[in-house]
This record gives structure tokens, sequence and C-alpha cells, in this order.
């Protein structure tokens, strides 16, 4: 029997330096970070302190200058390219600040895109796109393109989006940091229902502490380390019903 692979991401002793013409800017300085199955892990710290640097890595759409990466248990810190590409389609959802979301589509097309990508037929990626949209109380906006959208609303697009194709680890750099208090407030519990509901591990960086708090745990990011971990409160008191 297979032994249970328990973090669905590891980074060890990650390093990422950027250099600057003679000089190298030392961003992370060896960081080391567990994310266990299940759980949603808050990633605080101070503008610059290097959030959006680690994520990016976490996600392989960055390369750490030292350091290894492992997801579900497996080393892929020398993964080639293709590989990286395919972990990052299928593994993997992003959630940003900013939706990103392609303004000359709907909300049904912009969250089958991941889909079509992957060779999920035309038909079955609208279905599922459908679905995932009225899991995020959008069924009345399938049609309607981002700039129609309040922002709550393009961003809840954005989440069904990084849902799409069954992540298990999912990535999110201040989702909320956009929006107004009170639609930040709906729009970050509708995403921890979201991930409780679906088993996800959630890696999200965020400046609002009172919804950091809320997650299963905290850690900082200070001078390109780990600084502290500390356990949240209550995760999910009010979650999502019936996902899947």
């Amino acid at each position: 029997m297979n032994k249970e692979v328990k973090n669905v991401l590891e980074l060890n002793g990650v390093v990422k330096c950027y250099k600057q013409g003679k000089n190298s800017l030392e961003v992370l300085k060896g960081v080391d970070l567990c994310l266990c199955s299940g759980e949603a892990l808050a990633l605080v710290g101070q503008s610059g302190s290097g959030k959006s640097t680690l994520l990016q890595i976490a996600g392989l759409l960055d390369r750490p200058s030292a350091g290894k990466i492992f997801l579900n248990g497996k080393d892929i810190s020398a993964a080639k390219d293709d590989v990286r590409t395919v972990l990052r389609r299928d593994f993997i959802g992003f959630v940003y600040q900013y939706h990103n979301l392609l303004g000359d589509f709907n909300a049904v097309e912009n969250v089958m895109l991941p889909m079509l990508i992957k060779g999920v037929a035309k038909n079955e990626a609208k279905e599922r796109a459908a679905f995932l949209l009225d899991k995020v109380k959008l069924s009345h906006r399938l049609k309607h393109r981002p700039a129609e959208m309040s922002g709550g609303e393009q961003q809840r697009v954005a989440i069904a989006r990084a849902l799409s194709n069954n992540p298990k680890l999912l990535l999110a750099d201040e989702p909320t940091g956009n929006l107004d208090p009170r639609t930040s407030e709906e729009v970050f519990e509708m995403l921890l229902g979201v991930i409780s509901e679906t088993g996800l591990s959630a890696l999200i960086a965020t400046h609002n502490m009172e919804l950091a708090a809320r997650m299963n745990r905290q850690i900082r990011l200070c001078d390109g380390k780990i600084e502290d971990v500390a356990r949240g409160g209550v995760l999910l008191e009010r979650m999502v019903k019936n996902f899947y």
C-alpha cells in the first residue's frame, strides 16, 4: 500500500536572487514551507517582502535560484518546461488581485478556456463552466462580459476559472485586494467555502489580517524568510454547500 502524501506543496530552502547589473538582490533567503492536504494557509507580509515571488515559484511560473519544490511529495525542482506547463494546467489553480479575464469573452467562455486548452470537449467544458458559475452564484451572468459585471462578480468568475480543471492546489495573490470591504468579505467567504467543500489546499497572500485569521494557519514573510507561524481562528463557519 502506498504511503499517503500529506503535503500537497513543500518548499525546502528556496532562494531567489535577481541580478541588478553587477549586484544581486536576494528576495527569498531560504524559505521552508509545507502546505498540508485540505489546508488553507495565509501568507502575510509587507509590500515588497516577496510574497508574489514566493507564489510564482510555488506555482511553477518562475524558478528558484536554489532550493527544492515538491508537489504531492514529488520533487519537481528540475522538471522541464513542458512538465511544468502540464502541472500548472492540471494541478494548480491561480487567482490574482486583478481578475485577468479576457474582455472579448463572456463568463462561461472565460471559465471554459482552461478546459479547452486541456482538450476537454466543448460541450463538456461549457456544462462544467455553467455549473461552476452557478456555485459562485453567477448563473444569471453566464453570457455577460467582464465589462458588464461588478468587480466582485469578475473575481468570482476568476475563482470559477481557477477551479475549472479540478486542481489540487490553489494559489491566490491578494484575491480581494482590489475590492471594497463589503465585496471583499463576500468574495473571501465564497473562496473559503469553495476551498473547504472541495478539499483544496490553498496558499493565499493577503494584507487583510482579519481575513488571514480565518484560515487554518498564518505565516509571515519578512526579510526573505518565514518569520513566524500562527494558528488561525475558525475556518468557514458558513460554507458553500454541495459544491460537488
